[in-house]
């Protein structure tokens, strides 16, 4: 009989974490424990867990260099790794027109990004507001790209071809008052919908008073059509 497999997934995301709880309670075979803030994810909460494999579903913010060397350590790029690491990649993937991608799992490392690969898995872009997005990649990882690296022990292999690098977006690159790259009612889906999820800066227009929010983008009859919010500035004093 083999030995359950100890496994600690660190997530802040909702979705990800209703999936941890699920195989919690459902998945006889390992072991899972959960970790759901930036905080408690110490190298002294590790060692108690002492995992086999940590998972780290959506995570944008540095890993211990003890954790990674002790631990096998695997995150989640959404992109064809060695292209595109660095910062918010589905956005940055979304405007630049790619929607056909992958989905990385790779070995935690030093540099962003840079780690070795265990597997791909193709992913779809072109539908879906940013919070629909990671909910479908996380069914991958937790339903295909977990499990498989758990029971085939699959091992990384060094990233190769051209290195691209993207850069972060920032919170003012939310505001579409005069936004060159709206050229078409696709160009003004893309945009309102990768910005649309918890988490995430949504797409707006200042006006006086406030700001109008954009969400919930579809495309119908070649018309981009949305749902528009009013945000008072009162709201944030």
């Amino acid at each position: 009989m083999e030995r359950i497999v100890r496994l600690l997934v660190v997530t802040i995301k909702s979705w990800h974490i209703e999936k941890a709880l699920e195989k919690q309670l459902h998945d006889v075979d390992n072991e899972w424990h959960i970790i759901t803030s930036k905080d408690d994810f110490t190298p002294e909460a590790v060692e108690k867990i002492n995992p086999d494999y940590i998972f780290l579903p959506h995570w944008s913010w540095l890993i211990p260099e003890t954790i990674c060397e002790k631990y096998e350590t695997v995150v989640f790029h959404p992109t064809d790794l060695p292209f595109g690491r660095g910062g918010t990649p589905i956005q940055n993937q979304i405007a630049r027109g790619i929607y056909s991608v992958q989905l990385t799992a790779l070995r935690a490392s030093a540099q962003i990004d840079a780690g070795d690969i265990y597997m791909k898995v193709p992913f779809d872009l072109s539908y879906g507001n940013v919070e629909e997005i990671l909910k479908r990649a996380g069914e991958i990882y937790f339903e295909k790209m977990i499990p498989r690296i758990i029971s085939e022990r699959t091992k990384p292999k060094p990233q190769e071809g051209v290195v691209t690098q993207f850069v972060r977006r920032k919170p003012e690159q939310s505001n579409l008052q005069g936004a060159e790259e709206i050229k078409s009612d696709r160009a003004l889906y893309d945009l309102v919908r990768m910005l649309d999820g918890e988490g995430y800066p949504g797409a707006y227009i200042p006006v006086a008073n406030g700001r109008l929010l954009f969400k919930n983008a579809s495309l119908e009859n070649n018309a981009c059509k949305m749902d528009i919010v009013f945000e008072s500035m009162e709201n944030d004093e």
